[in-house]
């Protein structure tokens, strides 16, 4: 089972439309939309890479014991973080292709930072710069890098200010 630290999600309201943008705990409800999300979410970001063996069920496995957070707005999930609290790591940030680049990202983002209790850390495919650069620009630095099955990647940290 999956708890929210007793950090309060964050809640952005846009003074242009009155739209709320929530970030909250995962609930099991956002299983079905979140296992979507994750499939569909990594064939766009990662267009490289053979997706012919993904399946739904692979969130289960890649945020099992984590920590997950939710972005709504108006009911409508749009994304999710999640981490691995024992570490300070952020395992997976995705957001629908249809919404990226306003502003989800980035408050999801946010929220993961806030649950840090040390310097944070993620792994990022090298290919994928345009998260290496979403990355950078919310204060994160490459610190290293290595090979994976997926290949290379930067280990990037976040430092608390």
């Amino acid at each position: 089972m999956l708890t929210a630290k007793s950090t309060k999600p964050i809640t952005e309201i846009s003074s242009i439309t009155a739209d709320t943008l929530l970030i909250r705990p995962w609930q099991e409800s956002d299983r079905p939309f979140l296992r979507t999300l994750y499939l569909h979410a990594r064939r766009e970001a990662w267009p490289w890479l053979d997706a012919s063996e993904w399946q739904l069920e692979d969130f289960d496995a890649a945020t099992r014991d984590e920590l997950i957070w939710v972005a709504v707005e108006n009911g409508h999930r749009l994304g999710f973080a999640s981490i691995w609290t024992n570490d300070n790591f952020l395992h997976n940030l995705f957001v629908d292709p249809r919404r990226q680049s306003q502003g989800v990202g980035a408050l999801l983002l946010e929220q993961a930072q806030r649950t840090f209790t040390g310097t944070g850390a993620l792994k990022c495919l090298v290919k994928n710069k345009r998260a290496v650069a979403f990355y950078q620009r919310h204060g994160w630095h490459i610190e290293a890098s290595g090979d994976s099955p997926d290949g290379e990647y930067y280990l990037m940290h976040y430092r608390l200010g």
